[in-house]
């Protein structure tokens, strides 16, 4: 097949006066052609019948915060620079269907949008795409398609995709592609591309598809000349950038930048209106919005643009865990220029200049990188809690990414404080009863969201969910009764490493419903427990009503082999036990932890300032795990939500060892 495409790929020449043959024999295809026009004083994407929609003789101008349309003196079609919009408003709409639920006399069940098969979407050919928008499309390739996730919707719209390019001739002052090396020419990732000039077009093929549209064409191969005005047509929009920004030190720079004063002043100026997110070819952030009638027995979940800017981004129970404008920026940057690297094999920017030139405070993201960024690789912060380790961090590979939501039976519930709930599920899913202790199912009902909710107990034909109501859907599910159904996605993510505890003793430490993710690991040790050393448990709550599985503790507590102890923030009249917080309950123990490893969920102070205890009795960070909880809305590392530094908590944890997570787990806002 390369070869096909080598011998044919023989550049042509297009007249000017005909490029609408191209257009047609593109259309005679079935395809509907998406290309450059002016529309609302912007050079913007849209369907276009012809060349004559083609914005002729048209340039424009960019700075910080500015953009317009400016009449140029020759005719050229293409001759300006990327307007606000990019394929991606196509290969990634903001809004699209992506699941149906329904509520039905035998339980609720759910689907995919069309329970026939997925109708082939109507075939685009995008005519007029830069360089680096085919940069952008590379990466969302990678995100949506080379990952344990695949977006079957983005998949299906690529497949049927035909890429028409063309070589950027005039630059504006936002455009930075030759900083990011992904221009100005055009090398990769294209069907056709065309070098525009005055009289006409070189047209240059680079796939199978190219070749048969050009081939119908029957063009002349184009002379020597035409190839040399070519030639400097790229050269002139490179020199016109001038020279490229080093960006040798930028991934280490911002990541070990968290605390730059840099990141306050321009929070003083970002309006956290998400222009710069809304522009950008290459983000991917989004959120799920229900959709049902009025009894909600159908309802559609629909998956729809969202961006890190926006407060309730990163909104859990507790609040928001980037409460400011600098966290939210700080989010947004790193991940683009740093972060991306980690999680993709690289940068989530391709140098269109877009969030420049959009962004109402003219905010310049290269004066903030080489503020912020530039300040070359210097060591992380080291503090206590992640002191150096004396081994790396084990690695534990999560399973394989369930797509689909099963239905499954609540055979009874257990009531465990006033708005806590265990609801114990049957299933015969096998995937569902392999999980590990520590891992997570997306839990829902037709009409609400679906939450991420923490597996409490695995059972031989089922297992347990202890739900806390912290809003509309997880009140739903607590109010289920005996014989109702769910949806339940899972298990999700990255258990605690039991195989870690043989021949250890071992700490559990709970604050609150931290224990209900724990307990799948008491279990674990109580099975294995002539394998263990020591096993001490400490467990921490507000009030003794907020207790979790009080007989449940009760009986462990009067075991020999397992050491328990409880407290409670505040005490009532009737309890006799301690009162204090978690970390309290250390002050008298006498126990070397070295050779122990520790498992510590709660509220992440809590868990912070146990770590910081853990680590003075001689438990390593990288023998002490916590589980962290983030807005995990799809539960496979593909809505952004729930970030924090290089990680997808929803994929690459929820689990942690301290050594893993570094200075991101004591960094405010992350």
């Amino acid at each position: 097949m390369a070869q096909a495409i080598a011998s044919t790929n023989v550049p042509r020449w297009l007249p000017a006066d005909q490029l609408d043959r191209l257009i047609d024999v593109l259309r005679a295809d079935g395809r509907t052609i998406i290309g450059p026009t002016v529309r609302d004083g912007a050079i913007v994407l849209a369907e276009i019948q012809g060349a004559a929609d083609l914005p002729a003789g048209r340039g424009d101008e960019a700075s910080p915060g500015r953009y317009r349309v400016t009449q140029r003196k020759d005719s050229r079609r293409f001759d300006h620079a990327v307007g606000p919009m990019s394929p991606k408003r196509w290969t990634f709409p903001p809004r699209a269907p992506i699941r149906l639920g329904r509520r039905t006399s035998a339980g609720v069940r759910f689907s995919g949008v069309d329970p026939r098969p997925t109708p082939r979407p109507t075939p685009l050919a995008f005519i007029g795409v830069r360089a680096c928008e085919l940069a952008a499309i590379k990466i969302q390739d990678h995100v949506f398609l080379d990952g344990p996730a695949v977006d079957g919707d983005y998949r299906a719209r690529r497949a049927s995709a035909f890429l028409v390019a063309v070589e950027c001739a005039t630059p504006t002052s936002t455009c930075f592609c030759t900083s990011m090396g992904t221009g100005p020419e055009v090398t990769t990732g294209f069907d056709v591309v065309l070098t525009e000039l005055d009289d006409g077009f070189i047209v240059r093929v680079g796939s199978p598809a190219g070749v048969t549209v050009v081939d119908a064409l029957s063009l002349s191969p184009a002379d020597g000349s035409a190839m040399k005005a070519a030639e400097a047509v790229v050269a002139g929009a490179r020199d016109a950038m001038g020279s490229p920004m080093n960006m040798e030190n930028v991934h280490e720079g911002l990541q070990a930048s968290p605390e730059h004063p840099g990141w306050a002043a321009v929070a003083e100026r970002c309006l956290s209106c998400t222009n710069c997110t809304l522009v950008c070819p290459t983000c991917f952030c989004t959120s799920v919005v229900e959709r049902s009638d009025l009894d909600g027995s159908i309802s559609t979940s629909e998956r729809t643009w969202d961006s890190c800017f926006n407060e309730g981004f990163a909104k859990v129970a507790g609040g928001s865990f980037r409460p400011l404008v600098k966290d939210r920026y700080r989010q947004w940057l790193t991940h683009k220029f740093s972060t991306w690297w980690d999680q993709f094999g690289s940068s989530g920017c391709v140098g269109c200049g877009r969030c420049i030139a959009w962004c109402p405070a003219g905010i310049d993201v290269r004066e903030e990188l080489a503020v912020i960024g530039g300040v070359g690789p210097v060591p992380m912060p080291q503090l206590s809690v992640v002191a150096a380790a004396t081994e790396a961090p084990v690695t534990i590979s999560p399973g394989s990414v369930p797509a689909a939501f099963v239905t499954v039976h609540v055979d009874g519930s257990s009531r465990e404080t006033a708005d806590t709930m265990t609801l114990h599920l049957s299933t015969t899913d096998r995937r569902l009863l392999a999980g590990r202790p520590g891992q997570f199912v997306m839990a829902t009902l037709p009409a609400f969201s679906a939450a991420p909710i923490s597996i409490s107990r695995f059972r031989s034909d089922g297992l347990d969910l202890t739900i806390r109501a912290a809003g509309p859907a997880t009140r739903a599910l607590t109010e289920l009764e005996r014989g109702s159904t769910l949806g339940v996605r899972g298990p999700l993510g990255r258990g605690w490493p039991v195989e870690e505890m043989t021949g250890r003793d071992v700490v559990i430490v709970a604050g609150g419903v931290g224990l209900a993710p724990l307990r799948p690991l008491i279990d674990a040790c109580l099975a294995e427990r002539d394998a263990l050393g020591a096993v001490r448990i400490y467990l921490g709550a507000r009030t003794p009503t907020d207790r979790l599985f009080v007989e449940e503790v009760g009986r462990l507590a009067l075991r020999m082999d397992i050491e328990v102890e409880e407290t409670v923030d505040r005490a009532g009249p009737v309890w006799l036990g301690r009162v204090g917080i978690v970390t309290q309950l250390f002050d008298h123990a006498t126990w070397d932890g070295r050779n122990a490893v520790a498992f510590v969920c709660g509220p992440e102070r809590m868990m912070q300032a146990t770590s910081e205890v853990l680590f003075s009795r001689g438990i390593d960070v990288d023998r002490t795990w916590v589980t962290l909880e983030r807005n995990m809305s799809c539960g496979v590392g593909l809505c952004g939500h729930c970030q924090l530094g290089k990680f997808f908590v929803c994929k690459d944890g929820p689990v942690f060892s301290l050594a893993e997570l570094g200075p991101a787990f004591t960094t405010d806002g992350l």
